[in-house]
């Protein structure tokens, strides 16, 4: 698969929403990467289906919306009607993981399962024939702008591992502390879909960062 740059709007300047994700659409960027979080499953609060169906038309991207939230099987459809292209929720707030997963599924999206740095891939053995997306978390949820951890490589490389065995064309996408100078290395290990935020947004030109980052890891290519 092509490796995939996706966003984080979550680190973009909102009073400029609209010039930046034109930017960085321009730029090269692939997905745009929506994180929504509720304030319960992590300590940080975003928005809700009504700002992702407010943003959508700014973009012609996939819309790849991240629910760090408890009980998202209640909310899947709103966001999938909000313009959701990708909804991915969290294995820890899950109780029927498969049967949320099917709930997303049922909408038209594509569905994706997230786990956090402490949870092992292992987990997912019974739901990668199911998924079009593993999600690993390199950094704790909640905040942007954190260092990435080092032992998320070894699960980025186990993740593929599990891809491989399941025989399905299942994106493996990383998400926290990401950038130019460790891009190439975790798509190296296996992941096929980039979440920066801080790295992108925080820059002085968000466009040449998105090359910037696309050129690094082309040179798997």
């Amino acid at each position: 698969m092509k490796v995939k740059i996706a966003p984080s709007i979550l680190s973009a300047n909102f009073a400029r929403i609209a010039q930046e994700m034109r930017a960085v659409e321009e730029a090269g960027a692939d997905w745009i990467h929506v994180d929504v979080m509720d304030g319960r499953f992590v300590p940080n609060l975003t928005w809700g289906p009504k700002v992702v169906a407010d943003l959508r038309p700014l973009s012609s991207l996939p819309f790849d919306c991240h629910l760090m939230i408890e009980e998202p099987e209640r909310y899947v459809k709103q966001f999938r009607d909000a313009g959701a292209d990708t909804i991915t929720v969290h294995w820890e707030a899950c109780r029927h993981a498969h049967r949320t997963i099917q709930n997303v599924k049922e909408t038209g999206a594509k569905a994706g399962i997230s786990i956090n740095p402490a949870t092992p891939v292992a987990l997912l053995e019974d739901i990668v024939g199911d998924v079009d997306l593993i999600l690993v978390m390199s950094v704790n949820p909640g905040f942007g702008g954190q260092a990435f951890i080092p032992r998320a490589l070894e699960k980025v490389r186990q993740a593929k591992a599990l891809v491989e065995r399941s025989g399905r064309e299942i994106e493996i996408e990383v998400d926290g502390g990401l950038g130019a100078e460790n891009a190439a290395q975790i798509a190296a290990a296996g992941a096929t879909v980039l979440v920066m935020g801080s790295s992108i947004f925080s820059a002085e030109d968000p466009a040449e960062a998105v090359r910037r980052m696309r050129a690094a890891v082309e040179v798997l290519r």
